[in-house]
């Protein structure tokens, strides 16, 4: 609780704002029980530091406890989760949630739409230097281009640059669009180095 209400006072410090409209829990603290977090959250919403509360890289399980503890104690529940999701990476929203849309009126904020950049195509015949993965700082990261899955990723992004040539669109774009039709997916959250990658996102 201490260090939820100190990161809120701090970050609306930062941003220079009285409240926000949502906040994320990222990822659920597991030496912290599920019920302080919901009581701890459902006081920042209460207390005006935000109008909505949600989870990041919770599981259905974890979610489903914290709605249900909040609504039998009369809290604000979770509304919101933010989970990766694109082409490549599809299980958490297309299947281990599918009873919280219904149940629980559960919206996502998906995040790594591009897969790192993969489905943009940039690393189609390689990695560029100026690119991410070419970066030092960034050697974790270059595991995704790895082994059998990572050339099965890369296949999937020629196979989608393709399509999307016959659209005559970017194959960023392409990827973006596929989840955003997704009636599951509420919004999106794109990242980009250059300006140019924010125009064409």
């Amino acid at each position: 609780r201490k260090h939820i209400f100190e990161g809120m006072y701090a970050s609306l410090d930062r941003l220079q704002m009285d409240y926000v409209d949502l906040v994320f829990c990222h990822r659920p603290d597991l030496h912290t029980p599920i019920e302080e977090t919901v009581r701890a959250m459902s006081d920042v919403v209460s207390s005006g530091m935000a109008f909505y509360w949600g989870t990041s890289e919770w599981s259905a399980e974890q979610i489903r406890h914290a709605h249900g503890f909040a609504t039998q104690n009369g809290l604000v529940p979770p509304v919101m989760e933010q989970p990766q999701y694109n082409l490549l990476t599809r299980d958490r929203v297309e299947a281990e949630y599918l009873p919280l849309y219904r149940d629980i009126g559960l919206g996502t904020t998906v995040w790594s739409p591009l897969a790192s950049g993969i489905l943009t195509g940039k690393y189609n015949d390689g990695v560029p230097e100026d690119s991410r993965l070419g970066h030092e700082k960034y050697t974790w990261l270059q595991r995704v281009l790895e082994g059998d899955q990572g050339q099965w990723k890369l296949e999937v992004a020629r196979g989608l640059a393709a399509i999307a040539g016959e659209l005559g669109c970017t194959t960023a774009q392409l990827a973006l669009a596929w989840c955003l039709k997704n009636p599951l997916v509420s919004t999106v959250i794109t990242g980009a180095s250059r300006p140019e990658q924010v125009a064409e996102n």
